[in-house]
């Protein structure tokens, strides 16, 4: 599956234009039926499509199955993308999706960000809708402890110098965002987790938008997937 040409049976699902190889083992049914409709990430798909500039550089934080960065890389003006994944079951599916796009200005980070280089349990389980950071209490033997890199944020930041940040961390948000400095972008698109973080949480969100000078742009705005903007 490394170089993108086929899967298990060959097949790929199309989306928006992108395909993407019939894995069922990364793909789960809702995530296929989502596909095959253009209904999945419809809201950041839409978002992304409008707040793209020529020339930007894109820092993504949740790769997932590589949707967001294919579309980024291959329907919009972006220059580049580099996007940050957690789960490494994920790693070689994002490289297939990008191989089978002809997708040649993304670069993936098997890392996740925090305030200091080091290493982080990952609770790898079935599902990639149900793996995360987090142990369940329901967890047992086939949950499998996964530790993945950290990388320090700032350094992260310096290094790739992105005027659009794209998130979607699953409430890590509320503990990252806060720390780093944002000054530097123009826009960011995140999808928020009113229902893990609550009210506290998306207030944290919204002051550092602010202190960076990122204000809520409600036009390409649309339920739990808010964009920000310096530039209006």
């Amino acid at each position: 599956m490394a170089d993108g040409s086929q899967t298990h049976d060959g097949k790929f699902l199309t989306s928006r234009g992108m395909r993407f190889p019939l894995d069922t083992d990364i793909l789960p049914k809702r995530v296929r039926l989502l596909l095959r409709t253009d209904g999945y990430e419809a809201k950041e798909a839409r978002a992304a499509y409008r707040m793209m500039k020529e020339g930007d550089v894109v820092m993504e934080l949740g790769a997932g199955i590589g949707f967001m960065s294919t579309l980024i890389a291959t329907k919009t003006r972006a220059a580049e993308v580099h996007c940050f994944e957690a789960n490494p079951r994920l790693i070689p599916y994002i490289e297939a999706v990008h191989a089978a796009n002809g997708v040649t200005n993304a670069h993936i980070h098997h890392a996740l960000l925090g305030a200091n280089p080091g290493r982080r349990t990952f609770y790898q389980r079935a599902s990639i809708l149900d793996s995360s950071l987090d142990p369940l209490p329901e967890d047992d033997e086939t949950v499998e402890k996964v530790q993945v890199p950290v990388r320090g944020a700032a350094k992260a930041l310096a290094d790739i110098r992105p005027s659009v940040l794209v998130c979607d961390i699953e409430g890590a948000e509320v503990e990252l965002l806060p720390q780093l400095d944002l000054s530097g972008l123009r826009a960011v698109l995140i999808e928020l987790h009113p229902q893990w973080v609550g009210k506290e949480g998306i207030a944290q969100v919204f002051e550092a938008m602010r202190r960076a000078g990122l204000v809520f742009f409600p036009r390409w705005s649309q339920g739990k997937v808010a964009v920000f903007r310096s530039d209006w």
